[in-house]
Parts: C-alpha cells; structure tokens; sequence
C-alpha cells in the first residue's frame, strides 16, 4: 500500500507539473498558496484511518483517495472485512459520505452506513499495471 500511496503521490506531482523541473518566467503557471485555510485537513486524517458506523463500531479502513483532474476528492476506498487484510474487500464510497468527528481532541472518521452494507456493495481491486482501481471480478 505504500507503493501505492508513493506512485499517486508522484502522479499528482506529474499531473500539476511539479515535477518537471523549474518553470520558466514565461511559462509560470503554478499557483503559490501564501495562507492555508483553517479548515483544510490533511491528507494523513484519511489515509489508512480506521472508519466508524454511527455507533463506534470500526467498520473499514480508508485504503486510497481518489482524486479528478481537478484535483478534487471524489471518493474513497475503503476496506472491509478480512482480518489483517486478508479476505479484504475494497468499496468505493462518495468522499462528501465520510464525515470526520471528534472525540476528547481526537479526530476519526464515520459513515453513516453498517459494515453489512459496506461488505455487500460492489468491489474494486488496483490494477498496477493500469495504475487504477477497477471492478472486482464476480465470484462464482
């Protein structure tokens, strides 16, 4: 999975330019950003986090973010079921579905579905040589 997290990062460096080299005066089209927002989180609040139900229960782990062209989160693949990831199904869940909580000044995050859900939902697994998740194939 760090592989994984290593090659989407340096795909987001590619994608953005970054890592191309210095941009001449005439060709600059990086946007520098002087102030963070308050309310950005960061991308270590999701990766590899645990996923609660609305009850507490642990039902997954956030195993990737995938990001649009735009640069935005559009969703998230979680893993359920498995122990130690083994028998592990990966689902795709909207990004705007996860919700992030605090409790006694830590942060976790919650779905508002059960893991019963979550295992009967379609899944997904990474295709390294496409670089991108795709459908799981049926099991007969």
């Amino acid at each position: 999975m760090k592989k994984l997290l290593a090659s989407t990062a340096l795909a987001l460096l590619l994608a953005s330019g970054l890592a191309s080299g210095p941009a001449s005066a005439t060709q600059s089209s990086t946007q520098l950003v002087t102030t963070l927002p308050g309310e950005a989180l960061p991308i270590s609040d999701y990766y590899n986090q645990n996923v609660y139900d609305s009850r507490d229960n642990k039902i997954g782990e956030i195993n990737d973010l995938l990001v649009d062209n735009g640069g935005k989160v559009n969703a998230v693949i979680v893993g359920v079921g498995g122990f130690l990831g083994v028998g592990e199904k990966n689902v795709a869940v909207a990004f705007p579905s996860l919700k992030v909580a605090e409790r006694d000044g830590k942060r976790y995050l919650v779905l508002d579905t059960t893991k019963e859900a979550l295992e009967a939902a379609p899944g997904y697994t990474y295709d390294r040589s496409k670089s991108a998740w795709l459908p799981a194939a049926k099991q007969g």
